[in-house]
């Protein structure tokens, strides 16, 4: 009969591990209660949320926050330009990413300490938003598709992390496949990128992440509004929340307003903006840990 030892639990384990559970629990109630209180907040009605008091669920329940937010017509159009831009950024960014730092990464390359202090630089020095505007309109980028995802395509800090990731790789795999007579592009997309599908994954989060919240940029390149996305759309929204609340404080003409408020419709869009992100962010948290800590071995 197998015998079974048992560790001996001390004191001080004991009281860490009280402490440890207790840490662990206030930090996620920490992390988790905002958004919980957000998603009470627009579930109730707009004259009622502004008396404060709302916590974990709605006192007076409604949805006419989100069909406010949803009765716009530009809407779906919106949610379409930001989702084409969310595929399009990660597909262009995780191959212009890879692709570049393959080729810091490459002994065989002899200009690559170069083009890898070249980008360096521009982590920490840019030229600004006037430049930066002046040359989107040089470039005839201005109310167009490309001024979302060209300027994007390459990043100093993604390279680092996929050419950290590359340099941990078997020398020995890019020998032998030159020995073979592979070319660098054919050793790039048959040994290297299956090989750091958990980096990719990461950098395409990360990118996914900026492309779907990125309005900004938006504001100063569409000005005809054909390639507005969802996030400048429901800024709008808001904006024009507040200035109807303005007019019925002022005027109390506006009574399909009366239930709603901007800290109402604030919290509605927060909501519909971030649950795409909570949604798709699980799929891909496995390779977070894998990607980043392997990627950030070597610098």
């Amino acid at each position: 009969m197998r015998r079974v030892s048992y560790i001996k639990r001390t004191t001080s384990g004991t009281v860490f591990d009280i402490f440890n559970v207790a840490f662990m629990i206030v930090l996620t109630v920490t992390m988790i209660y905002p958004f919980i209180n957000i998603f009470a907040i627009s579930l109730n009605e707009g004259t009622d949320a502004v008396r404060g008091g709302i916590y974990l669920w709605p006192r007076k329940f409604t949805l006419s926050n989100y069909e406010y937010v949803f009765s716009n017509s530009s809407l779906l159009r919106g949610a379409m330009v930001s989702v084409l831009r969310v595929v399009v950024g990660i597909a262009t960014g995780v191959l212009g990413n890879a692709l570049l730092g393959y080729i810091v990464s490459c002994r065989t390359f002899y200009g690559r300490k170069f083009m890898r202090v070249l980008f360096l630089i521009t982590m920490y020095f840019s030229g600004g938003l006037i430049p930066t505007y002046l040359l989107m309109v040089r470039l005839g980028f201005m109310n167009t598709f490309q001024v979302y995802w060209i300027p994007s395509i390459f990043s100093a800090f993604y390279m680092l992390l996929t050419s950290s990731y590359i340099q941990n790789l078997p020398e020995s795999l890019f020998e032998a496949a030159r020995i073979d007579g592979c070319s660098e592009l054919k050793i790039l997309f048959k040994i290297v990128l299956p090989l750091c599908i958990p980096m990719l994954a990461c950098i395409a989060v990360y990118i996914g992440v900026d492309q779907w919240n990125s309005w900004f940029d938006v504001s100063l390149y569409s000005k005809d509004g054909k390639w507005d996305n969802l996030q400048i759309i429901l800024y709008r929204l808001l904006n024009q929340a507040t200035a109807l609340q303005k007019m019925m404080e002022k005027q109390r003409a506006a009574a399909a307003m009366k239930t709603l408020q901007p800290l109402t419709v604030r919290a509605a869009t927060t909501i519909v903006v971030t649950l795409p992100i909570i949604f798709i962010y699980p799929f891909f948290q496995k390779y977070f840990v894998s990607g980043i800590t392997i990627g950030s071995v070597k610098g």
